[in-house]
């Protein structure tokens, strides 16, 4: 895989999209369900509590998914120095990402809502004007990702999906300990 810049067109009508990048979408917006779906009925209180051992709530949830969604959209457009050197990060550095896992006062579910939404519309807008989703960037230094690796717009999108499933599971659980109510079933 060769490193190039990614570019957009004028892709407007995001339901002209077929084929691969339909499917994508698809499978995002799915996974975006699941994880919104959560939320359903609660207040801001109640999306700011740990139910669990973990230190994760709802409201923080969908806060770090959103971040990792935006993230990602920026280095498939601007590569790495759009994320930043991880091993370089000071504890100040992770204890302000750490605030990203949890609702912070003054913060509102719907807040918290409104800004996944705006990421999410944006991330939509990139699959669906991406010239080449095969355009690669070298990955972040970071200790959780193999050294000279790159990574395409496609493999970041198929990141992004997983990531937003792994913690939509994560929600239903932490939904199910606050009041019983669950995803499915």
């Amino acid at each position: 895989m060769t490193t190039s810049e990614p570019t957009t067109s004028n892709a407007s009508d995001a339901q002209a999209v077929t084929g691969e990048r339909a499917d994508l979408l698809e499978a995002l917006a799915k996974q975006r369900h699941f994880l919104r779906f959560t939320t359903r009925d609660l207040t801001d209180e109640q999306a700011g509590r740990r139910t669990t051992a973990s230190e994760l709530c709802l409201g923080g949830l969908i806060k770090h998914v959103t971040a990792v969604e935006r993230n990602w959209g920026d280095f498939i457009l601007k590569g790495p120095s759009a994320m930043g050197d991880f091993t370089a990060m000071t504890e100040e550095d992770w204890a302000r990402r750490a605030d990203e896992f949890r609702m912070l006062p003054g913060e509102t579910l719907a807040g918290v809502l409104a800004d996944y939404a705006e990421v999410a519309s944006r991330t939509d807008e990139l699959v669906a004007g991406l010239s080449d989703l095969g355009a690669a960037w070298p990955l972040p230094k970071a200790p959780w990702f193999e050294a000279d690796a790159q990574w395409s717009a496609r493999r970041v999108l198929m990141h992004i999906v997983a990531e937003t499933a792994q913690h939509a599971g994560h929600a239903d659980i932490i939904r199910e300990s606050l009041d019983g109510a669950k995803s499915m079933g």
